[in-house]
């Protein structure tokens, strides 16, 4: 069979390993697609990379890949730490990105999945949604919807009837992957991959690693005694050292005066939000700067760009994106292409340098553009 593969997520861990595996001789993969926030490091002309983010709530973007026989969703997140210091925005986009991308995307493929055409489907599951996790509680919540998800659907195909399943892969810990701040190892890797990759092609439903060794005991304890196995999961992570502080979220930031509206803005701002978790916009009070006038008030520009399903915060813009950072701690700050090299952003290159903050260059599309729509205003004014 050549395989026709998309492996959302496919830039990173698991899912980059996957990628590796099928583009080697092993396997007759003709083409590939990765669906992720960053292109994969990987040079082969079979690959096709789509940039986006799961966040972002467009479905549309799986339209694009109709070819395809091989479904892989590895894409997702989780922390472990007390309840409490988890933030909202945490919270909300693990399930996001966790559990609903991945129900929605499986929704999407699922004509294919139950006919009579051979459809292959792996999506990442977890021991920690088969049992209480404490310090790990939302994540094992997004991985317990998943779990159930995929054996209910698996047996919903068995009685259609058709041959295609969903091989959930629950593993506990992964070594070799970038989950939790580690960094993926295509070498560590490697023998799982080739494992799961057999079981997805002979249509298996469900694959803990380890289990034999770890995890049959693991879980039996859990079903004998939830309580003690609970209490008895969170001493180890206490003693293992595994609890992270740091949120799990990648701010971003751009800033801009919107005045008119238009479809350049928004490109704008979808861009940006397919780096980021958390996408905050400044807005310009005027565009005096520029030496432009505005036409549109202050406050209903705030309210048309808070409006924008990308955009998470807006606020009242500093005079200089980098004094901004110090409000809002972005990870990314986004600009026009034309400023890069300017003495501006090369300024805020040294002032960034040691902040870990990465400034990201968009060059500007051809279509409308605000100067377009304000000589059609005033030349209409002057007729």
């Amino acid at each position: 069979m050549k395989i026709k593969a998309l492996i959302v997520g496919g830039s990173s861990g698991l899912g980059l390993a996957f990628a590796h595996k099928l583009l080697s001789p092993a396997y007759d993969c003709e083409r590939l697609y990765v669906l992720d926030r960053v292109e994969p490091q990987i040079a082969d002309e079979r690959i096709v990379f789509v940039r986006h983010n799961l966040l972002a709530d467009e479905m549309e973007v799986f339209d694009r890949f109709k070819d395809i026989n091989t479904l892989i969703i590895t894409a997702g997140f989780g922390r472990v730490a007390p309840f409490d210091e988890l933030l909202d925005i945490e919270i909300v986009n693990s399930f996001k990105v966790n559990t609903l991308a991945t129900v929605r995307i499986i929704k999407h493929f699922y004509e294919r999945m139950r006919s009579a055409d051979d459809f292959y489907t792996l999506v990442m599951g977890s021991v920690s949604g088969m049992m209480s996790s404490p310090l790990f509680a939302v994540y094992g919540a997004t991985k317990a919807a998943v779990d159930m998800f995929a054996e209910s659907v698996n047996t919903e195909l068995e009685l259609l009837p058709t041959a295609n399943r969903i091989l959930n892969v629950a593993p506990g810990s992964l070594k070799g992957t970038s989950f939790n701040g580690g960094k993926t190892s295509l070498e560590t890797l490697s023998e799982l991959t080739d494992t799961l990759l057999e079981r997805l092609f002979k249509r298996e439903t469900l694959y803990i690693p380890q289990y034999e060794e770890v995890y049959k005991n693991v879980l039996h304890k859990y079903r004998t005694d939830p309580h003690q196995s609970s209490v008895d999961s969170y001493n180890y992570k206490l003693a293992s050292g595994r609890i992270n502080h740091r949120p799990q979220v990648k701010i971003g930031y751009l800033s801009g005066t919107f005045d008119l509206f238009h479809i350049g803005h928004l490109n704008l701002l979808r861009r940006a939000k397919d780096y980021c978790d958390y996408l905050v916009v400044g807005v310009h009070e005027s565009g005096a700067r520029k030496g432009k006038e505005t036409f549109i008030p202050f406050e209903e520009r705030l309210d048309i760009v808070r409006s924008v399903r990308y955009v998470d915060r807006v606020m009242k813009s500093y005079l200089e994106d980098a004094d901004a950072w110090q409000e809002v701690q972005y990870d990314y700050l986004f600009v026009g292409s034309d400023y890069k090299g300017s003495e501006r952003f090369a300024r805020y290159e040294e002032f960034f340098r040691d902040k870990d903050v990465k400034i990201i260059y968009f060059p500007y599309t051809q279509g409308t553009s605000s100067t377009q729509i304000r000589r059609a205003i005033e030349g209409g004014a002057k007729n």
